[in-house]
């Protein structure tokens, strides 16, 4: 079987790397994903746990409600701007983040920027495993009381129980992924709708249940001012940090889309219609539970959990672990899949990569790590901090330096006949605007004295990397005219390249 990778802007073919190429890192050649693929990935991302209680945790930052929304209306309308631009930049080239990030990083230096979303990915992905296994734990329990015994004791932090639940869910999401991204399209189609169902029977029972006591005023202490500014600031800026991880690998989906068209439909169903329509929900039942139970609850499954009712809590859990396996194979598996490929792509395929961030998840036992405020707010959010350089880099040199041109098959070269080589397969220019984009967003995330400025670390990443990328690298700025084609192509690796 032929390796040669072909390209019309050449209109050659060359043979790539085995280092820099396989059969899931090449340009797909299926474009199999519809607008509603997308927008299903897109229900599958927000209908979480998660998600559920980050939309309700909005609602107590001392703004009413008019506020937040107005807020969540802005947050991702700017999330779906750039969302539709990460998404072209994959629909046309057709290959995943790694490999777009050999664009600015270089060939080799791409696997910098894929590491860090990698390492992200693989600990929010033990993370949401095991919230979801305790979903898992409360349906056990609900169908057989008996169970409860085995909650007590244990090893490595978990009891049997839990060891249990957690192994199904390791499994489960195993067996999405087994066969490809064709898989986890398919998978999704279904599962994204899966928790509107469930949801809107919650909401209809919370509301009926609540009758006259109903409102919307969740918050106690409700700010004005410039403080009711600042909260109104955060309040969208952690709506668009939100779905930072995505903002760097959706070209893992919008790859398989057949036109932008499609990605435009996906993004704008699944994005502002879907997340708006969600919140509201989320909303309707957070602020329901307090006239319910007596006290916002803004976890789902604890929700179900209290209503007297075996069945209910039984098809609740089971939806909110489905919606839960949706949202980490979106933006965890899959990510961390094609970012271990990268690394060896001789020796680790898609499914290989899926597989080792498994096993390295459950191994970092993910529940020791979510119940530690230092690994939360110090690793986990000072990874986080680093995406927004990442992001400013690889958005300015796609669209601002390059103007969206990019020769694809010499983004699987290993030697200087490539642009993308630099120098050894390194890009000097993205270091230099990286490193002290990332080390003021670390300081911005992590440092006590501003901890109010925290929500806004990415943007202050993306906007120091950016500038800083495009000062210098439009100096280094060539053209290249394609044979047969007259048109003329930017790089700013400060060469002309093998063709040019």
């Amino acid at each position: 079987m032929s390796h040669d990778v072909e390209t019309g802007d050449h209109g050659m073919t060359v043979t790539p790397s085995s280092r820099l190429w396989n059969e899931d890192l090449a340009p797909t050649t299926e474009r199999t994903w519809g607008t509603y693929s997308l927008f299903a990935m897109w229900m599958s991302d927000v209908h979480s746990i998660g998600g559920y209680a980050f939309a309700a945790g909005l609602f107590f930052l001392g703004l009413v409600g008019w506020q937040v929304f107005i807020a969540l209306v802005l947050g991702i309308t700017v999330v779906f701007f750039l969302m539709n631009l990460t998404g072209f930049a994959g629909q046309k080239t057709g290959v995943p983040f790694p490999v777009i990030a050999r664009i600015s990083f270089g060939v080799y230096g791409a696997n910098l920027a894929a590491l860090i979303r990698a390492m992200i990915a693989i600990a929010w992905y033990g993370i949401q495993t095991w919230l979801a296994s305790q979903a898992v734990v409360v349906l056990a329990i609900s169908a057989r009381p008996s169970l409860a015994q085995h909650t007590d004791g244990g090893f490595a932090g978990l009891s049997p129980l839990g060891w249990v639940a957690f192994a199904v869910l390791w499994v489960l999401q195993l067996l999405v992924i087994r066969r490809g991204m064709e898989t986890v399209r398919r998978f999704q189609d279904w599962a994204g709708p899966a928790i509107w169902l469930v949801m809107f029977v919650l909401a209809g029972w919370i509301l009926i249940e609540a009758g006259s006591d109903f409102s919307l005023d969740l918050g106690a202490d409700t700010k004005s001012g410039g403080a009711a500014v600042h909260a109104f600031l955060a309040a969208m800026a952690l709506t668009i940090t939100y779905f930072s991880t995505l903002l760097l690998n959706f070209c893992d989906f919008s790859r398989f889309a057949p036109d932008r068209r499609t990605v435009v439909r996906g993004n704008f169903w699944g994005l502002p219609v879907n997340f708006l329509a969600f919140a509201v929900v989320t909303v309707v039942c957070t602020a329901g539970s307090i006239s319910v139970f007596g006290e916002a609850i803004t976890d789902p499954v604890a929700i179900v959990e209290r209503i007297d009712n075996v069945w209910v809590t039984v098809i609740g859990a089971v939806t909110f672990v489905i919606a839960t396996i949706g949202i980490n194979v979106v933006a965890n598996f899959v990510s961390a899949s094609y970012d271990l490929a990268n690394v060896a792509p001789k020796w680790i395929d898609f499914r290989r990569g899926g597989l080792i961030s498994a096993v390295v998840a459950a191994l970092i036992t993910p529940w020791h790590l979510y119940s530690s405020p230092v690994a939360i707010n110090y690793f986990l959010g000072g990874l986080g901090a680093l995406l927004g350089p990442l992001f400013g880099v690889i958005f300015v040199d796609y669209f601002l330096v390059r103007r969206q041109h990019v020769v694809v098959e010499e983004l699987y070269l290993a030697d200087a006949r490539s642009r993308y080589y630099y120098s050894n397969g390194w890009n000097p220019k993205a270091l230099i605007a990286g490193t002290p984009a990332a080390v003021v967003a670390l300081v911005v995330a992590l440092y006590k004295p501003l901890a109010d400025w925290a929500p806004f670390s990415w943007f202050v990443g993306v906007a120091i990397a950016g500038a800083l990328y495009y000062a210098i690298a439009r100096r280094g700025v060539r053209t290249v005219v394609m044979p047969g084609e007259g048109e003329t192509v930017p790089t700013a690796s400060g060469q002309e390249g093998a063709h040019g």
